[in-house]
Protein backbone atom coordinates (compact mmCIF):
# COMPACT_ATOMS: atom_id res chain seq x y z
CA UNK A 1 0.00 0.00 0.00
CA UNK A 2 1.31 3.46 -0.81
CA UNK A 3 2.05 5.94 1.94
CA UNK A 4 -0.54 8.68 2.36
CA UNK A 5 1.09 11.06 4.84
CA UNK A 6 4.85 11.33 5.38
CA UNK A 7 6.33 13.16 8.36
CA UNK A 8 9.97 14.23 8.00
CA UNK A 9 11.73 15.06 11.27
CA UNK A 10 14.75 17.36 10.86
CA UNK A 11 17.36 19.11 12.98
CA UNK A 12 17.43 22.23 10.73
CA UNK A 13 21.16 21.88 9.93
CA UNK A 14 22.61 21.60 6.42
CA UNK A 15 22.52 17.82 6.93
CA UNK A 16 18.73 17.83 6.75
CA UNK A 17 18.70 18.44 2.96
CA UNK A 18 19.13 14.74 1.99
CA UNK A 19 16.45 13.78 4.52
CA UNK A 20 13.95 16.30 3.10
CA UNK A 21 14.84 15.25 -0.45
CA UNK A 22 14.24 11.55 0.30
CA UNK A 23 10.95 12.32 2.06
CA UNK A 24 9.88 14.55 -0.84
CA UNK A 25 10.71 11.85 -3.40
CA UNK A 26 8.72 9.30 -1.41
CA UNK A 27 5.78 11.70 -1.06
CA UNK A 28 5.78 12.42 -4.79
CA UNK A 29 6.08 8.74 -5.74
CA UNK A 30 3.20 7.80 -3.43
CA UNK A 31 1.03 10.86 -4.04
CA UNK A 32 1.33 11.47 -0.29
CA UNK A 33 1.01 14.57 1.84
CA UNK A 34 4.34 15.77 3.26
CA UNK A 35 4.73 17.35 6.69
CA UNK A 36 7.87 18.47 8.48
CA UNK A 37 8.69 18.76 12.18
CA UNK A 38 11.56 20.16 14.22
CA UNK A 39 11.69 19.69 17.96
CA UNK A 40 13.47 22.20 20.19
CA UNK A 41 14.69 20.26 23.23
CA UNK A 42 14.50 21.85 26.67
CA UNK A 43 17.99 23.05 27.62
CA UNK A 44 17.56 21.62 31.10
CA UNK A 45 17.52 18.12 29.54
CA UNK A 46 21.13 18.60 28.43
CA UNK A 47 22.09 19.29 32.03
CA UNK A 48 20.11 16.43 33.51
CA UNK A 49 17.26 18.72 34.52
CA UNK A 50 19.13 20.24 37.48
CA UNK A 51 20.24 23.71 36.40
CA UNK A 52 21.18 26.38 38.96
CA UNK A 53 20.15 29.28 36.69
CA UNK A 54 17.23 30.52 34.64
CA UNK A 55 17.57 29.33 31.04
CA UNK A 56 14.27 30.76 29.78
CA UNK A 57 15.86 33.62 27.82
CA UNK A 58 18.40 31.29 26.17
CA UNK A 59 15.65 28.78 25.45
CA UNK A 60 13.55 31.49 23.76
CA UNK A 61 16.55 32.53 21.63
CA UNK A 62 17.04 28.91 20.61
CA UNK A 63 13.35 28.66 19.65
CA UNK A 64 13.49 31.94 17.68
CA UNK A 65 16.59 30.75 15.78
CA UNK A 66 14.84 27.49 14.94
CA UNK A 67 11.85 29.48 13.67
CA UNK A 68 14.12 31.51 11.35
CA UNK A 69 15.83 28.36 10.01
CA UNK A 70 12.45 26.76 9.42
CA UNK A 71 11.32 29.83 7.45
CA UNK A 72 14.43 29.47 5.24
CA UNK A 73 13.61 25.80 4.63
CA UNK A 74 10.06 26.71 3.62
CA UNK A 75 11.47 29.14 1.02
CA UNK A 76 14.02 26.57 -0.19
CA UNK A 77 11.52 23.73 -0.63
CA UNK A 78 8.31 24.74 -2.44
CA UNK A 79 6.55 21.54 -1.32
CA UNK A 80 6.70 22.84 2.27
CA UNK A 81 4.45 25.53 3.70
CA UNK A 82 3.65 26.98 7.10
CA UNK A 83 0.56 24.75 7.12
CA UNK A 84 2.55 21.50 6.93
CA UNK A 85 5.59 22.51 9.03
CA UNK A 86 5.62 22.12 12.78
CA UNK A 87 8.00 23.63 15.32
CA UNK A 88 7.49 22.34 18.81
CA UNK A 89 9.19 22.19 22.16
CA UNK A 90 9.88 18.97 24.05
CA UNK A 91 11.51 15.56 23.90
CA UNK A 92 12.02 14.53 20.24
CA UNK A 93 10.81 10.93 20.45
CA UNK A 94 7.62 11.80 22.31
CA UNK A 95 6.79 14.85 20.18
CA UNK A 96 7.48 13.09 16.85
CA UNK A 97 5.38 10.07 17.86
CA UNK A 98 2.54 12.30 19.12
CA UNK A 99 2.50 14.38 15.92
CA UNK A 100 2.64 11.27 13.72
CA UNK A 101 -0.40 9.89 15.55
CA UNK A 102 -2.31 13.19 15.57
CA UNK A 103 -1.68 13.75 11.84
CA UNK A 104 -2.33 10.09 10.89
CA UNK A 105 1.13 9.76 9.33
CA UNK A 106 2.07 6.35 8.00
CA UNK A 107 5.80 7.04 7.51
CA UNK A 108 8.33 9.01 9.56
CA UNK A 109 11.58 9.96 7.81
CA UNK A 110 14.64 10.82 9.92
CA UNK A 111 18.35 11.25 9.29
CA UNK A 112 20.83 8.78 10.75
CA UNK A 113 24.58 9.09 11.15
CA UNK A 114 24.83 5.31 11.47
CA UNK A 115 26.75 5.37 14.72
CA UNK A 116 28.02 2.12 16.14
CA UNK A 117 29.30 0.89 19.47
CA UNK A 118 29.29 3.30 22.39
CA UNK A 119 27.88 6.20 20.31
CA UNK A 120 24.88 4.02 19.43
CA UNK A 121 24.40 2.99 23.07
CA UNK A 122 24.37 6.63 24.12
CA UNK A 123 21.52 7.06 21.71
CA UNK A 124 20.56 8.96 18.63
CA UNK A 125 17.31 10.62 17.72
CA UNK A 126 16.80 8.25 14.76
CA UNK A 127 17.20 5.19 16.99
CA UNK A 128 14.97 6.72 19.65
CA UNK A 129 12.22 7.54 17.13
CA UNK A 130 12.29 4.00 15.74
CA UNK A 131 11.33 2.41 19.05
CA UNK A 132 7.64 2.70 19.74
CA UNK A 133 6.87 4.56 16.50
CA UNK A 134 3.18 4.47 15.55
CA UNK A 135 4.08 3.81 11.89
CA UNK A 136 6.96 2.89 9.57
CA UNK A 137 10.26 4.73 10.01
CA UNK A 138 12.80 5.41 7.26
CA UNK A 139 16.30 6.32 8.45
CA UNK A 140 18.18 8.21 5.72
CA UNK A 141 21.91 7.58 5.97
CA UNK A 142 23.92 10.77 6.49
CA UNK A 143 27.47 9.77 5.64
CA UNK A 144 30.22 12.29 6.30
CA UNK A 145 32.18 13.41 3.25
CA UNK A 146 35.56 11.69 3.19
Amino acid sequence: MPYEHILVAVDLTEECDPVINRASESAKANGAKLSLVHIVEPMAMAFGGDVPMDLSQLQQQQFDQAKERLERLIHKYPQLSKDNCHLTYGQPRQEIHALAKAQACDLIVVGSHGRHGLALLLGSTANDVLHGAPCDVLAVSLKKAE
